[in-house]
């Protein structure tokens, strides 16, 4: 090889230079716009404008911990259902095992589920006799039939379901997005949490990671006062005021001995976070001030217990929604498994779905009747799907290969559906869609590039959707 004279070298490089000095611009850019940079350490959860025009301004996450069998509920496959109690195709065997070993811990069996499917509003989808009151909804839907996860095991799954990453420490979803936009109500957190079991993992589900402290998720209870402990003792009720203000006093003297430490900013924001809950919070947890009506809608006094919870849990999100909230979660576990049915799955799902159907449907009613649907974008997701193979007697094992969600509200094109699985449901074929898109959807909703939203820890600049243009708005989600 001729080696290349100083003049070649340059006019062959020169655009590598031009590149590198535009990408330092450009990163320069971002730091000046950076939300970081914006934030009132004392005012952390002030309300930013987004990038764009958003589509929606509020998020209700119902995250159907355990991983359902989409299959079973909203990806009909007639071919699965012809096939039931043969084996497995040999052309579906053929795909390498790239995540967990499906095939390993199930029987050479295929198993559809035991319920019926019809065609419901005009755009004629099916729908399992599991999801009575969901049908009702479904031109209201958009669902993505082709997600696919990175883990099969519980605990990580869930973690990149809430966090982009499979590994705990990473700022949740809820923190990201209230990070970004902080709060329209500065009397609550920006960031609820409504669960009576959480996901596999914990508090690193809704963390906020590396984030200012602000921003991590808070659970409010379900029944009762939504915080305890809330009120102060009668006796020091008319000092409460003077006794804070002076503790803050002392608390600002120190961080500015100690700039840098956001926990501490983290502290003082939570003190008066916590002072100005104290009526706003109570009043969110009176669900007696709903008509009986609504309470019924959301079978708040159903037999079935756990139908009663999840309906208290759903008209809360309505409630934290209507008063300014940005972020709501919902865990619909009230036992540590869920939807995870590996040798009952017929029994476990048919249980879930009795839990959380009807509320889910009386939500999205209610919001919708109090003009809040247009503004607020529901999502409905687990970890992973399940097998379409048949585990123990009749269960189904965790499958990450092909999944469905859905989301409605804010910006949402309504019926549409996006991607598919194979015939039987095994994996995603059809336009198949990483985590990551569902999460830059999600932002972009908001009005927010996800590129754009970063924070810069250990000399990095992190993000929820990974390395800057790693991700793709997944198409047909939105509306232009």
């Amino acid at each position: 090889m001729i080696p290349a004279s100083r003049r070649e070298f340059l006019s062959q490089t020169g655009g590598g230079f031009a590149g590198l000095a535009a990408s330092v611009l450009l990163s320069e850019e971002l730091r000046a716009n950076n939300v970081s940079s914006r934030i009132d350490p004392l005012h952390p959860l002030a309300e930013r404008l987004s990038n764009v025009a958003p589509h929606a301004k509020q998020v209700i996450f119902l995250f159907q911990y355990g991983g359902p069998a989409t299959i079973d509920l909203l990806d009909y496959k007639p071919e699965l259902i012809r096939l039931h109690g043969l084996p497995v195709p040999p052309s579906l065997k053929a795909n390498p095992d790239k995540v967990g070993g499906v095939f390993n811990h199930c029987h050479d069996e295929l198993m559809a589920g035991p319920w019926r499917w019809r065609q419901h509003g005009q755009t004629g989808q099916w729908v399992s006799d599991l999801l009575p009151h969901t049908a009702k909804h479904i031109d209201e839907l958009c669902q993505i039939r082709s997600m696919y996860s990175d883990s099969s095991n519980h605990a990580p799954a869930t973690y990149l379901m809430n966090t982009g990453a499979i590994l705990g420490g990473k700022p949740s979803l809820g923190s990201w997005v209230t990070y970004g936009l902080g709060s329209e109500n500065q009397d609550l957190p920006g960031y609820v949490l409504l669960y009576k079991v959480g996901g596999l993992g914990g508090s690193a589900n809704w963390s906020n990671g590396f984030l200012p402290a602000a921003f991590q998720g808070t659970q409010f209870r379900h029944e009762g006062s939504p915080v305890l402990n809330l009120q102060p003792p009668t006796a020091y009720a008319s000092s409460q005021r003077s006794t804070i203000d002076f503790a803050q006093a002392m608390n600002r003297r120190h961080a500015a001995q100690r700039p840098g430490m956001l926990d501490l900013d983290g502290r003082i924001a939570s003190y008066e976070l916590a002072y100005r809950m104290q009526s706003e919070a109570i009043d969110i947890g009176e669900l007696s001030q709903e008509t009986k009506e609504t309470q019924e809608a959301y079978g708040l006094h159903d037999e079935a217990k756990d139908k009663a919870l999840y309906g208290r849990m759903c008209l809360l999100s309505r409630r934290l929604i209507e008063k300014g909230v940005r972020f709501v979660q919902l865990y619909n576990a009230v036992d540590k498994l869920g939807w995870d049915g590996h040798d009952k799955s017929n029994e476990y799902h048919t249980r879930n779905a009795a839990q959380t159907d009807q509320p889910i449907a009386a939500l999205l009613d209610d919001l919708k009747q109090r003009g809040l649907l247009e503004t607020t974008l529901v999502v409905w997701a687990g970890e992973f799907g399940r097998t379409p193979m048949r585990q123990g007697a009749e269960g189904r094992n965790h499958n990450p290969y092909g999944f469905t969600v859905w989301m409605a509200g804010g910006g949402v094109q309504a019926g549409n559906v996006i991607g598919a699985t194979d015939e039987i449901g095994l994996r995603a074929q059809e336009d198949p869609q990483p985590i990551k898109n569902l999460h830059a959807t999600i932002l972009k909703a908001l009005g927010i590039n996800p590129d754009d939203l970063f924070f810069e820890t250990n000399g990095r600049q992190e993000r929820l959707t990974g390395v800057a243009q790693s991700w793709d708005v997944i198409p047909g989600v939105l509306r232009t």
